[in-house]
């Protein structure tokens, strides 16, 4: 899927201060990873559940 087809948003465990942050697109089929400082280099892409597991674990 091409990347800039995708509806991005800034991760909730990002902070407006720069530094570290991560972009998400959620999709059916896939959640996509980026990092907002290069939108245009490599994305990491997911199964739906591997993302929910780590964010479960994010929580724990």
């Amino acid at each position: 899927m091409n990347s800039a087809a995708l509806t991005w948003f800034k991760s909730s465990y990002s902070s407006d201060e720069g530094g570290n942050c991560v972009e998400v697109a959620a999709h059916p089929s896939a959640v996509h990873i980026r990092d907002s400082k290069n939108p245009t280099g490599p994305v990491l892409t997911v199964a739906p559940a591997a993302w929910e597991a780590f964010l479960a674990v994010e929580e724990a």
